[in-house]
């Protein structure tokens, strides 16, 4: 458990009864176009939980809830792909611009001390952008994929932190 920023709970494991609220999170239409690299599956409720109970029991992702005034958030994540570490986040869109994301980051960042780790960034994604590089991630390459959350290929930003 990481010891937190000021002004911000540390963050917390998550546990299956965390999924429902973090489903629901995830289905605003807005924050789905700007994260882009999202599947239409996601919006399947029993589909959502059922992956991300496997997520919750593969012991080589970190996952970790955000907290905010003692409610649930977001989460953020880190998880072996193709033998890198990426990294992931979603936090509630009523909190973008408040440093919450930045903040949720920073506390894994301490907590998970592999490097490096890597993270894909939609290419108009500015917020995501500036929580990577306020966080250090430098951009080391793009790379054009289809992204489920606007049904059209979309230049990803590649970053990486140490």
């Amino acid at each position: 458990m990481s010891k937190g920023v000021p002004g911000l709970p540390p963050l917390r494991p998550l546990g299956e009864e965390d999924l429902p609220r973090l489903f629901e999170i995830q289905l605003d239409e807005r924050a789905r176009q700007l994260a882009a690299f999202v599947t239409e599956e996601t919006k399947d409720r029993e589909a959502y939980l059922a992956e991300h109970r496997r997520f919750l029991a593969d012991p080589e992702i970190t996952n970790r809830g955000v907290e905010v005034d003692g409610k649930l958030v977001g989460s953020v994540a880190v998880f072996p792909v193709e033998g890198d570490i990426e990294l992931t986040y979603w936090i509630h869109r009523s909190l973008w611009g408040r440093g919450v994301a930045t903040a949720a980051v920073a506390q894994m960042l301490k907590e998970v001390a592999v490097r490096p780790i890597h993270a894909r960034v939609a290419e108009d994604n500015a917020g995501s952008v500036r929580v990577l590089e306020r966080n250090g991630f430098v951009r080391i390459g793009s790379e054009d994929s289809f992204a489920g959350g606007r049904q059209a290929t979309v230049t990803a930003l590649v970053y990486k932190l140490g």
